[in-house]
């Protein structure tokens, strides 16, 4: 009988460094898809609020409180990260556990932003995606969320089937941007 054995999604791909940026495999905890019942948005943001601490968040925007993360995923969309929902909020969402089809990465140094340019049509300049910042995008050809956790840190968000492309993909992004300086 087969042994089956749990990975990550970039088991034995990451950790990878060159040009100044290291990718690192981030394991974001308990993700869930919240999306709010017709007419249910308003109490769904106080409901969140007294469960979590966070309320929904602003289009193209992140909320945090320690480990826990809510980010904007698409109209009326959002995953909460790093715990699992109060089922409280199941009174005024449908919940969607999603714990197991992201691949989530975290890109940082001071050429992220350079090598990120090459892989998303995203305007990741401070000004335009400054810290907390969340997006829908694309990365290369894959359908992404990309989500801005510092200064010179993003993190990359894959559907798991992706994760060794995207891996592949921050490669060439890095080796070329190392290549040029």
């Amino acid at each position: 009988m087969a042994e089956l054995v749990a990975r990550t999604p970039c088991a034995g791909l990451l950790p990878i460094a060159g040009g100044g940026v290291r990718v690192t495999e981030v394991d974001p905890g308990p993700m869930t898809a919240i999306a709010p019942f017709r007419g249910k948005e308003k109490t769904l943001a106080g409901a969140l609020k007294r469960a979590h601490g966070v309320g929904w968040p602003a289009p193209g925007q992140s909320e945090a409180s320690g480990d826990l993360r809510i980010l904007w995923f698409g109209h009326s969309h959002a995953l909460l990260t790093g715990v699992a929902p109060k089922p409280t909020l199941a009174n005024h969402a449908a919940l969607t556990d999603q714990g197991d089809a992201w691949a989530v990465v975290q890109v940082e140094g001071a050429g992220t932003r350079d090598v990120l340019a090459r892989l998303t049509p995203l305007d990741l300049r401070d000004g335009a995606f400054p810290v907390g910042a969340c997006a829908r995008s694309e990365v290369q050809h894959m359908q992404a969320a990309i989500l801005r956790v510092a200064g010179d840190a993003y993190r990359v968000m894959v559907f798991r089937s992706m994760a060794r492309t995207l891996v592949h993909d921050l490669q060439v992004a890095m080796r070329g941007v190392a290549a040029r300086g």
